[in-house]
């Protein structure tokens, strides 16, 4: 009886990954260059603002969670402000969700969670998604800071370089396509079947015949031929 062998193959399939380019994201923010090649300092508007690298973490469905620190640089006799950008991007590097909050003196302002599936994003697929998100974000963070009354312009226009952000971050998205082996199983032998026959064991060589024994005899004498 033979037993059913299972034998174990590599197949290779492809997990698709998504992940932030750091370093366009940086060059286009003008580089990483302030606070020990970790921020990138720029001008919006009149007004000075500093963008942190983002800090990332995968999330269960395979896609990436960003976070940016973004501060207003108010100056050297000023506190300056800040604001956290919180961005959910799935699997296949589509924005799932998107929010802000900013500090301002101990003022708080947080914008509502922007979904693109919810009535809020409207549930507009690709890249037309991303962008009502964004003009969401900006004008939610803007209408609640205007409730709070501020007039300073590099407070007034922080929601702006919050969507200045935002839209670097989403150009800044890449996926990517990685081997990863399986392993597959391939069909088992057909089991009991029957052993050939052995084939019969060759005969012996017979022994060639000896040649035949000539006598000769004498002159008069009959000659004898043996076989």
């Amino acid at each position: 009886m033979i037993r059913p062998v299972l034998v174990l193959s590599l197949i290779t399939t492809l997990h698709a990954g998504v992940g932030i380019d750091l370093e366009a994201f940086g060059t286009s923010l003008g580089g990483w260059k302030a606070k020990g090649s970790s921020a990138c300092d720029y001008d919006l508007s009149g007004s000075g603002y500093r963008t942190y690298k983002p800090e990332l973490t995968p999330t269960p469905d395979g896609g990436v969670f960003a976070s940016v620190r973004i501060d207003h640089r108010r100056g050297w006799l000023a506190s300056d402000d800040h604001a956290v950008l919180e961005v959910t991007i799935d699997k296949n590097g589509s924005i799932i969700s998107a929010q802000s909050n900013l500090a301002l003196q101990g003022r708080t302002i947080s914008s509502e969670v922007i979904r693109t599936g919810g009535s809020i994003g409207g549930g507009v697929p690709g890249v037309g998604a991303a962008v009502k998100v964004g003009a969401d974000l900006t004008a939610d963070l803007s209408s609640k800071l205007l409730r709070e009354k501020v007039v300073e312009p590099g407070r007034v226009s922080f929601p702006s370089a919050v969507r200045h952000n935002y839209n670097l971050l989403f150009q800044a998205i890449r996926t990517t396509t990685d081997p990863a082996p399986q392993a597959a199983a391939e069909k088992p032998a057909a089991a009991d079947a029957p052993a050939p026959a052995p084939s019969p064991a060759p005969e012996p060589a017979k022994p060639a015949p000896t040649a035949a024994k000539l006598e000769l005899k004498g002159i008069g004498q009959v000659q004898e031929i043996k076989k």
